[in-house]
């Protein structure tokens, strides 16, 4: 029997409900979001008379006019950009004749998936924040086409996750070391599907959307031979239709995968709607993905900007003007993680519901632009820091230090590692040295009192022993960066936040001596800050929605 969180067995094809769509959940900012970019629209004229959104559902309705227009557009758009960036990465894959490698990469047509067989490069631009403790893989499932047969083989003791997420980026099924799941094949089927899974299958799982994601994560040691120790269990990780399950499990050498042109453009990254597109793939989104519980009015009120337009293209361009201020007031900052998540001591900060969203908008689309595709909260714990201990932005000119106790070492039952990225979220480039360091390296060098000094800082600095070991060094890029610290399985005080990470101080000793400019870097911060918390006061989603019954679950 699979575990309780797993999978369910073959024969039950309903599956637990995603953690979606808790109704009683804030409004993550998203009417005040709005007051941000069209700051004479009030939170009350944001949603048009239930009379109105009555009438749309039944094709009788009256034109919006421009100010309620331009308000219900820049809400729409922070709302649906992560779903717009789903529906971008589908159309993309719609093009890839089969499965191999874009821009490093992996890619592969709808139903199926695809692997790399070592870590991510500094090459890859494709996509942020790339990890380079596991070995990674990827896929994108039409579920209203076909149900898809997921290999899960036998890792041992291995460290592994297999994500399963919607299109709203919400994960819905467990699979991974850490819960036990059984090698099998399973069966990822979609919400409407009412078949038998054939004998053969060890368990099924159900996507709330038509559309959904696999991102499998397999740990490897940085001990030589591991990697190749991990290949032959990373060749039998595939996806395919129903219809090619011949009840046995399958095998294909990664190691020979195609190299496939650059899906996004000389290394572009993959982006939810622009303000130019935005009507177009909301419609899409409206269609693909069905309403959360107490979404109804929502869903009517953006359905009604949609038809106002099509009937009044005047609207057009208030509307995309709406957008794009939205685009540059709301999301373009979501980009910092210093705008992301919930703020810890020391200028960290972190996630508590990543992967599981509900109608935390706000935060879904904070993810979505800095960092898509998280594991959720008991399967990694990320913390994010930007700034060092004095809120000045780490800058690669200078050195720090981060000193990790002895009895204060990251607390993972996995693994942990952290991670230097440049402003851009990517592996820095050409900065030479190393960018990440972690558990799995044998190499780093612990104190006299078992603490951990990691040196991030110029991959051209001196060598002599104050610089501290080399291998606990991390090379940073010539401009502003980023720290990363993942918990892969963290341990219960970094979920219940009794631990959290120590601070980034900069060493005026060593590297670029010029103090960097805090009071600027405050001032950015402590604007942004107050914007997003003023975000959070918002309407309850049961205040939002109205008294219509389908506003509580």
């Amino acid at each position: 029997m699979l575990s309780r969180f797993s999978c369910l067995p073959a024969h039950d094809p309903a599956v637990r409900p995603s953690p979606s769509g808790r109704a009683s959940r804030t409004v993550a900012g998203l009417l005040l979001a709005v007051a941000l970019v069209t700051a004479s629209a009030r939170a009350a004229s944001l949603e048009p008379p239930r009379g109105v959104v009555a009438d749309v559902e039944s094709q009788r309705f009256q034109l919006l006019d421009e100010a309620t227009a331009r308000s219900i557009a820049a809400e729409a758009y922070v709302w649906s950009w992560p779903l717009a960036y789903v529906h971008q990465c589908r159309v993309a894959l719609q093009r890839v004749p089969s499965p191999g490698r874009s821009g490093g990469m992996p890619v592969a047509p709808l139903n199926r998936l695809s692997m790399l067989t070592d870590r991510a490069s500094p090459q890859v631009r494709g996509v942020a924040c790339p990890n380079q403790d596991v070995i990674y893989g990827f896929g994108m499932f039409d579920l209203e086409v076909s149900p898809v047969i997921l290999q899960v083989p036998d890792f041992g003791t291995r460290f592994w996750l297999y994500q399963l997420g919607d299109q709203r980026t919400d994960a819905f099924a467990d699979f991974g070391s850490i819960y036990g799941t059984r090698p099998g094949c399973y069966l990822v089927v979609g919400p409407g599907w009412a078949g038998t899974a054939p004998e053969g299958v060890a368990g099924v799982v159900r996507s709330p959307t038509r559309y959904a994601y696999c991102m499998p994560r397999i740990f490897f040691s940085a001990t030589p031979g591991d990697r190749e120790a991990a290949l032959p269990a990373v060749n039998r990780v595939l996806a395919y239709p129903l219809d090619e399950f011949s009840g046995e499990m399958r095998s294909c050498d990664w190691t020979k995968s195609r190299w496939l042109p650059d899906l996004t453009g000389r290394g572009r990254r993959t982006v939810g709607a622009t303000p130019e597109t935005f009507l177009d793939v909301l419609a899409h989104v409206l269609d693909d993905v069905p309403p959360l519980p107490g979404e109804k009015p929502l869903y009517a009120r953006y359905r009604l900007l949609l038809r106002s337009v099509e009937l009044d293209p005047g609207l057009r361009r208030p509307v995309e003007e709406a957008a794009a201020a939205a685009d540059r007031d709301v999301v373009a900052p979501l980009f910092q993680f210093r705008n992301v998540g919930r703020p810890l001591p020391a200028h960290w900060t972190t996630l508590v519901n990543g992967g599981d969203f509900g109608t935390d908008y706000l935060t879904r689309t904070a993810v979505a632009k800095s960092n898509v595709f998280v594991n959720r909260h008991q399967e990694t714990k990320y913390y994010f820091l930007d700034l060092d201990s004095d809120g000045g932005r780490l800058d690669g000119r200078r050195e720090y230090r981060i000193t990790f106790p002895a009895e204060s070492l990251p607390p993972a039952r996995g693994f942990w590692s952290l991670t230097v990225y440049d402003d851009q979220h990517a592996l820095p480039d050409a900065a030479g040295g190393r960018h990440s360091l972690g558990s799995r390296d044998s190499s780093v060098v612990l104190g006299e009192d078992g603490s951990l000094t990691v040196v991030v800082g110029p991959s051209d600095a001196d060598s002599t022993p104050s610089a501290g070991p080399a291998a606990n060094r991390l090379a940073t890029p010539d401009g502003s960066f980023s720290l990363y610290l993942r918990l892969y399985w963290p341990a219960r005080s970094a979920l219940d936040g009794t631990w959290t990470p120590p601070p980034v101080h900069v060493d005026l000793a060593r590297g670029d001596r010029s103090p960097p400019d805090r009071v600027a870097e405050s001032r950015d911060v402590t604007r942004s800050r107050a914007a997003f918390q003023k975000m959070e006061v918002s309407l309850r989603y049961d205040d939002f929605a109205g008294s219509s019954n389908d506003s509580t679950r």
